[in-house]
């Protein structure tokens, strides 16, 4: 463990003082250093008598646990089918927001074929996220 640094070279011979510390005066009456401080407890902080200094030190480390978020973009992910790592392919399907925007663009009138725009549009689709390897099904991303 370790130790004190030494005295300053030349203090003793000078009749210098040891240093204290300001904030916190001599022992007097009612002042003194906070509880807890000031000479160590016996055996805390120094080695035992007899002790040889062989220790193994285990250190546990926290799993992280990282959420993906399955988004428009390929992510980069392990496949849970064929345990690779892959960038994930994505394609588009008609989801519950697509008949949504149609049966909405058909109410304020647009009934003429206009309401079909969203079929075309992938920005109302859902996303699908498939592994590129085994071509399983990774994730959907819904946009409702």
């Amino acid at each position: 463990m370790a130790q004190p640094p030494p005295p300053y070279p030349g203090n003793e011979q000078k009749g210098y003082p040891p240093p204290q510390n300001p904030a916190y005066p001599p022992q007097q009456q009612g002042y003194g250093a906070p509880p807890g401080y000031g000479q160590p407890q016996q055996g805390y902080g120094q080695p035992q008598q007899g002790y040889t200094g062989n220790t193994t030190v285990v250190v546990a480390q926290p799993q992280v646990s990282v959420i993906q978020q399955f988004r428009e973009a390929p992510v980069r992910t392990q496949c849970p089918h064929c345990r690779a790592d892959v960038v994930t392919a994505t394609r588009y399907e008609i989801g519950t927001l697509t008949w949504i925007v149609c049966l909405v663009l058909c109410l304020v009138g647009c009934d003429l074929g206009c309401c079909f725009i969203p079929f075309c549009v992938d920005g109302c689709k859902d996303v699908i996220h498939s592994c590129p390897n085994c071509q399983q099904t990774i994730s959907r991303y819904s946009r409702m």
